[in-house]
């Protein structure tokens, strides 16, 4: 049996995602005639409240569409250290958008309002970058799967309407915090101006992420689109994972945020392990006190895969495809670990 917790990106299609991809009404989406694309666009504005949503083939490209549309060169952005725009997307908010990004150190990826307001360059200080956008990941990767409390997100908001800046989600895993904390799409489609989601990790499907937004910012995204390569042709087959993984998978989610919460309960009883960070989601991000190389070469053994991240710190990810038979195999496998040592 062969376990793979490296991402949430790794899953397949199930049988009944491949059946509605090959039985999908395809078109020409560079002339918007694909029925497919267009029915899973509009109803993910729908469920967010939104005038627009535009199909990209990534997550990456979703986001600095959203940066270019909200910037102009030479601006700055405000995100938390750990953001997914700064660190792993291939700096493209310099490359795409002349942007710089002013970090703050937040809590596990979450930045709040206060620190914002400090972050803001004086609009009239010209040897200082013009502050123009705030960006938000919700959950957070690099911060463990942590979620957002809603009530920070709206005060930072305010400070955004006070401050004329534009206000930028990447959901990326935004359906796990929206299962996790009860909330709905429509309170995120109410307070942020553009929001990217991700249909390939928690939901399942093989590709694309969905751009929504209202009016003037959103016609510019077309364009954007085709300028970053994101136009495509046929693409209702993909767009079919997306909108059943949609209808199908979400409620799902909360299965892989009990398998993460039950794996972290057993790393806290591992001699090992140094410390677990709060487990919200289905990312669980733990520190260890010996070779981290060591462990990982271990449990390959073992046919499990999973990333260090440096310093002792590694992490596991849930998904669709990790099952009730490989978590019960893990969970065993884990705890007869007890009795492993490390090199330090």
């Amino acid at each position: 049996m062969k376990i793979d917790l490296r991402s949430d990106t790794i899953t397949k299609p199930t049988p009944e995602m491949l059946k509605a991809m090959m039985n999908a009404e395809v078109g020409d989406d560079v002339y918007k005639e694909d029925p497919t694309v267009n029915q899973l666009e509009s109803y993910v504005a729908e469920l967010f409240g939104k005038e627009k949503a535009l199909f990209f083939p990534t997550g990456s490209m979703a986001n600095q569409a959203a940066i270019k549309m909200h910037t102009q060169p030479g601006e700055q952005l405000i995100a938390d250290a750990y953001a997914h725009v700064y660190n792993y997307e291939g700096g493209g908010v310099s490359f795409n958008s002349g942007v710089s990004c002013k970090l703050l150190p937040g809590d596990r990826g979450r930045i709040t309002a206060e620190q914002v307001v400090n972050a803001i360059n004086p609009p009239d200080f010209y040897h200082s970058p013009l502050t123009s956008l705030v960006c938000i990941e919700n959950t957070t990767n690099k911060g463990g799967g942590a979620c957002y409390d809603f009530a920070e997100l709206e005060k930072i908001r305010e400070v955004c309407n006070q401050h004329q800046l534009g206000y930028h989600l990447d959901g990326a895993r935004l359906w796990n915090a929206l299962e996790a904390k009860n909330e709905t799409p429509e309170q995120y489609g109410a307070l942020f101006d553009t929001i990217s989601v991700c249909l390939s990790k928690g939901l399942g499907a093989p590709m694309g992420s969905l751009l929504v937004g209202d009016g003037e910012i959103m016609e510019k995204a077309l364009r954007v689109r085709k300028v970053l390569g994101g136009g495509m042709r046929q693409i209702g087959y993909m767009a079919a994972g997306g909108l059943y993984g949609l209808q199908h998978h979400r409620k799902r989610l909360m299965e892989d945020h009990q398998k993460a919460k039950e794996i972290a309960q057993v790393l806290l009883s591992l001699p090992y392990v140094v410390s677990v960070e709060p487990v919200e989601t289905n990312i669980i991000i733990f520190t260890i006190s010996g070779s981290e190389k060591e462990f990982i070469d271990q449990m390959a053994s073992k046919n499990v895969q999973f990333y260090g991240m440096g310093g002792g710190k590694l992490r596991f990810v849930t998904h669709l495809d990790y099952t009730d038979k490989m978590h019960t195999y893990f969970l065993k496998l884990l705890e007869e670990s007890a009795t492993i040592h490390l090199t330090s």
